[in-house]
């Protein structure tokens, strides 16, 4: 026991390393864990006390403990069993690819992360771009909202700006998780957004077994109170209309819903406009081509945010317009089914995405792209003004938002024609304002985003945010006369 024995000097230094790692992760580094465990549940609980709806336990999971929740939960056991049958494949070979579709989905919620840096970065970059104004929000009625009820925020999709700008917005009242698609999922943006609590989704892909895994853990989060949010359009709107939902996670959350629990399901309808949409021209370009699955090449993203540092830097940067946000009247989910038992996804989905249209804000590019696109160009001045006017008194009248700097349709006019013209989208001409050649989809993807209120009757919103008390004649398209 006492003789001498003799190493190299590496082996030495190995031995030692691999003792001090032992050492490491047997002792200090459970401590080291459990003392900023401990600071961080004491940061969460006096954080909570200032949220409207307080930061659930399931959300501040270890990562890992809520993958092995979920792939061991009864149903997905069972769709592996299933799955395993089905491919003629080993139980122990599905199981491990249930596990991979966990790992994926699963996100990593750091509050520091959420709080303590996204909220400052998505406040200070909507502010930098845009001009950011809260439409309608009925806050009597959010505030009372059930606080043990799961609230599931619904939002229209224009831009990738969206979660920057709702995130930012929702900040004093809950910490949110959205459902993020696949064009997330790059170093190192993916480490970032699954910290802030969102968790990856594949919209098209058909996989029974991964669409199981993924229902499972969309409806223990629902159960377990989780805010969410989510895009029922399921991408970015390619013409600029709100579109139809796609039901997947609406189906997820109704399907495993039981009044019986005593957890509400309450969804929030949220609209959003912009005067510019950031990626308008691949939108439109894949809109043309009729390829979804566009990519922003880097050299592209890179040119473009030179560009303006560079504006900045020279003091002859301009934001980008006005970007805004209005909240729509909440819906109980117990309350939808106890009222229209007979009614299924399909019908929730047509109700709120109806809430989605008729809470979108009205900003003054929208006003003049639909101007134009309506009147005909060329467009002088004058017939602008007055056209905007008459839409502006209707759809005022009709409780819709419509933001106009300082309530001046004229001077929405004049913000929204050089908007349009400094981007080489119109031009001036001896007889007025026109489009200019090849302009023309650019235009009407903007005016969609508010064409439906133009179109609509002059009557109140069937969504609850506003009461006009009456019923005003129907706003009139151009050259339009009251006996038509």
């Amino acid at each position: 026991m006492t003789a001498t024995v003799e190493m190299p000097l590496w082996v030495l230094v190995l031995v030692l390393g691999f003792a001090a790692i032992a050492a490491l992760d047997r002792v200090l580094v459970p401590s080291v864990r459990w003392f900023f465990r401990r600071r961080m549940e004491r940061a969460v609980a006096e954080l909570n006390k200032r949220l409207e709806r307080p930061i659930q336990p399931f959300k501040l999971m270890r990562r890992q403990d809520m993958i092995v929740r979920l792939i061991y939960d009864p149903h997905v056991m069972e769709a592996v069993v299933e799955y395993a049958h089905e491919q003629g494949v080993p139980e122990s070979v599905a199981f491990q690819q249930a596990r991979s579709y966990a790992r994926e989905i699963v996100p990593g919620f750091s509050a520091a992360t959420y709080f303590g840096f996204a909220i400052r970065v998505a406040r200070a970059l909507s502010r930098a771009l845009y001009m950011v104004r809260l439409g309608q929000y009925d806050e009597a009625a959010i505030k009372a909202i059930d606080r043990k009820a799961a609230v599931v925020f619904v939002m229209n999709h224009r831009s990738n700006m969206d979660y920057v700008l709702v995130t930012w917005l929702a900040a004093e009242r809950s910490a949110l998780s959205y459902a993020v698609g696949e064009w997330a999922r790059i170093w190192p943006l993916q480490g970032l957004i699954r910290a802030m609590g969102a968790y990856f989704i594949r919209r098209r892909y058909l996989n029974p077994l991964y669409r199981r895994v993924l229902a499972r853990y969309v409806q223990m989060a629902t159960h377990e109170g989780v805010t969410q949010a989510i895009f029922p359009e399921g991408g970015l709107s390619l013409t600029g209309t709100v579109g139809p939902a796609r039901k997947g996670l609406l189906h997820y959350i109704v399907s495993d819903f039981d009044p019986a629990d005593g957890r509400d399901v309450v969804f929030i309808p949220v609209a959003l406009n912009y005067d510019r949409v950031l990626e308008d021209r691949l939108l439109l370009n894949a809109a043309a081509t009729g390829q979804r699955r566009f990519r922003a090449r880097m050299s592209v993203v890179a040119g473009f945010v030179g560009k303006h540092v560079w504006q900045r830097m020279r003091g002859r940067f301009r934001r980008f317009g006005y970007a805004a946000v209005s909240f729509g009247a909440p819906l109980s989910l117990e309350a939808f089914l106890r009222e229209r038992p007979e009614a299924g996804v399909d019908v929730l989905a047509e109700t709120l995405m109806e809430r989605i249209r008729q809470a979108v804000p009205v900003l003054p590019v929208p006003l003049v792209a639909a101007a134009l696109t309506r009147i005909g160009p060329p467009c002088d001045r004058a017939a602008l003004d007055a056209q905007v006017s008459e839409w502006v008194e209707g759809l005022r009248r009709r409780g819709c938002h419509v933001h106009l700097p300082a309530g001046d349709p004229a001077r929405a006019v004049e913000e929204g024609i050089a908007a349009l013209a400094v981007r080489g989208m119109v031009e001036q001409t001896a007889q007025g304002w026109g489009i200019r050649p090849g302009q023309e989809q650019a235009l009407a993807f903007y005016a969609a985003s508010i064409d439906h209120l133009l179109d609509a009757d002059m009557e109140p919103l069937a969504s609850g945010i506003a009461d006009a008390g009456s019923s005003p004649p129907r706003l009139r398209r151009p050259g339009e006369t009251s006996e038509t």
